[in-house]
C-alpha cells in the first residue's frame, strides 16, 4: 500500500510511526527540513522536503500509484488544495485535516466531489473526547466498543485499591466473579508498556488499562478503590473551538456548564452563541475569580486554552479545590508520559486522536473500530472476524498470539464474552484487541 503523509507536524509523524512498523511504502511531505531529518533518524520511511500543493513533486514520488493521500498540515485550505490536486492526479483516496468543524455535517456540498473523500476535526474529536471522560468521570482514559457492551477504561491504582501488591493471577482468583482483563500496565519511570500475564504484580501508582463488559462495570469500582459518581456541574476554562463544542455538547445532555474565556471580544461573541452556557469573561487563572465563581461545587474543570502549560497548572489549582474530574488538553507529547507523576487525571491531545482516527482508514476492511490509549504508545482495535480465518482454527491459547498483544473481549450476537483460553473465535464474531504497534501487522495476519 503506498501512502503520502502531507505534514511532518504531529500528527503526521504519528501516522507515519504507525507506519513504519508495518511493510507500507510511505512517504511524508514538509517544508521542514528539522522535521524530516528527526523522522529520518527515528522511522523507516521516505521524506521529501518541499511543497505538497506541487504537481511536480506529487509526480516525482508517485502521486498517480497512491492508495491514500493524507494532508494534515496546519493550514486547512491547503489541506483541502493537496487533497484536490492528489485526486486529480490519480490518488485513490484522500483525506483532509480540517479546523471547521462545520464540514462534517453539511449535507448540501459533496466534498468528494471536488476530491476530498473524507475529512476530521481534530477539534471536534478532542471535543467528543471530552464528553466521553465526563460520562466515566472515575476513570482517566474511556473507550466504548459496539455502543458499550465491552470498554475499555483506565485507572491509576492508589493504596485504596486491593490490586495492589496482587499477581495477575492471584487477582483472577480473588475477584473470580467480576468479568474483566486488565490489558495494559504503564508504570512509572518504565519506558514501555507492560503486557500483564499471570506473573505480573500489579503496583500502587500504576496506570491499570482494563477491558470490561457492561455488566461489570459497577463491580470494577471496588476493585479500584474508587467510587462511582455523577458529573452535573462543569466549567470550562478557554473559549477556543473546543471548548466552544465541548459547552455545546454537555449543555444538550443538561450538564449545567460555566466558561471562562479571557478575551472580552470572544467572551461576548460566545455569550451570544451559547444560549444555555454561562459565559464568564475573565482570568481563569485567577484563583479569586475562580472562588467567586463556586470552582469547589464544581464536580468538573476543563481546561482547553491554547497553552498546555496554563491547562495543566489550572487543573492542579481545581483539583486542590476539590473538584473531582480535571481535564486538561496539551500540545507539548511528552506531557502525556507524565501525567501520573504531575497529579492530573486526564490529558488529551487532539492531535493524537486525530491520528488515530485516520489510522483507521489505513487498516484492512475487517478492523471495524479502533482507539488510542492516551497514556500508552499502542491501539486497541476491533476486528470482524470473517469465515476460514487463522483465528477461527483453534482455542485462544493454542493460537500462538503475538505476546504484546492481548484479545480484550468477543462479542457474538449482540453479547459480550469474556476471552479466556480456551474460548473459540467464530466466524462473525467481533474482537476487540490490545496491540503494541510492533505486532499490529502481525495481529492482523490472524483476521485475513
Amino acid at each position: 500500500m503506498k501512502i503520502i503523509i502531507a505534514g511532518a507536524g504531529d500528527v503526521g509523524f504519528h501516522l507515519a510511526k504507525l507506519l513504519s512498523y508495518e511493510s507500507q511504502d510511505t512517504y511524508i511531505i514538509d517544508f521542514d527540513g528539522d522535521r524530516l531529518n528527526y523522522i529520518n533518524n527515528h522511522l523507516d520511511v521516505i521524506t521529501k522536503k518541499g511543497d505538497a500543493t506541487s504537481i511536480k513533486l506529487l509526480k516525482e514520488i508517485g502521486i498517480e500509484k497512491a492508495d491514500l493521500l493524507i494532508a494534515v498540515t496546519d493550514s486547512q485550505n491547503t489541506n483541502f488544495t493537496i487533497s484536490v490536486i492528489g485526486k486529480s492526479l490519480g490518488a485513490k483516496k484522500t483525506i483532509a485535516r480540517i479546523d471547521n468543524p462545520e464540514f462534517l455535517n453539511n449535507c448540501e456540498i459533496d466534498f468528494k466531489k471536488f476530491g476530498v473523500d473524507f475529512m476530521i476535526s481534530p477539534q471536534e474529536l478532542a471535543a467528543n473526547e471530552i464528553k466521553m471522560l465526563l460520562n466515566q468521570a472515575s476513570f482517566n482514559d474511556t473507550v466504548a466498543f459496539e455502543s458499550g457492551i465491552f470498554n475499555v477504561l483506565g485507572a491509576v491504582l492508589t493504596y485504596k485499591s486491593p490490586l495492589v501488591d496482587l499477581k495477575v493471577k492471584e487477582a483472577r482468583v480473588r475477584f473470580s466473579s467480576i468479568d474483566y482483563v486488565a490489558i495494559a500496565i504503564k508504570r512509572e519511570n518504565v519506558s514501555q508498556t507492560i503486557i500483564p500475564r499471570g506473573d505480573t504484580t500489579f503496583e500502587l501508582h500504576d496506570q491499570v488499562y482494563f477491558s470490561v463488559p457492561n455488566y461489570s462495570m459497577k463491580d470494577l469500582y471496588p476493585i479500584l478503590g474508587k467510587e462511582q459518581f455523577n458529573i452535573k456541574n462543569v466549567m470550562i476554562l478557554g473559549g477556543s473551538s473546543i471548548g466552544e463544542k465541548t459547552a455545546r455538547n454537555l449543555s444538550k445532555d443538561n450538564f449545567i456548564v460555566k466558561l471562562i474565556e479571557k478575551d472580552k471580544d470572544k467572551a461576548a461573541a460566545l455569550a451570544e452563541e451559547l444560549s444555555d452556557t454561562l459565559v464568564i469573561n475573565g482570568d481563569g487563572q485567577n484563583l479569586e475569580l475562580l472562588e467567586e465563581e463556586n470552582i469547589r461545587q464544581t464536580d468538573a474543570f476543563i481546561a482547553v486554552t491554547g497553552n498546555s502549560e496554563t491547562n495543566i497548572m489550572s487543573c492542579l489549582v481545581a483539583k486542590s479545590k476539590g473538584v473531582k474530574k480535571t481535564i486538561a488538553l496539551v500540545e507539548n507529547m511528552d506531557y502525556i508520559d507524565i501525567s501520573q507523576a504531575i497529579g492530573i487525571q486526564s490529558l488529551i491531545n487532539k492531535k493524537l486522536i486525530a491520528a488515530s482516527n485516520i489510522f483507521k482508514h489505513i487498516r484492512k476492511g475487517e478492523i471495524l473500530d479502533m482507539a488510542n490509549l492516551h497514556n500508552i504508545d499502542a491501539e486497541v482495535f476491533e476486528f470482524e472476524v470473517l469465515e476460514n480465518t487463522k483465528v477461527t482454527e483453534k482455542p485462544i491459547k493454542d493460537l500462538r498470539f503475538p505476546r504484546d498483544a492481548v484479545f480484550a473481549g468477543i462479542i457474538r450476537d449482540g453479547k459480550a464474552l469474556m476471552p479466556g483460553g480456551n474460548a473459540q473465535i467464530k466466524a462473525g464474531d467481533k474482537v476487540i484487541i490490545f496491540c503494541l504497534p510492533e505486532s499490529i501487522e502481525t495481529v492482523e495476519g490472524f483476521f485475513n
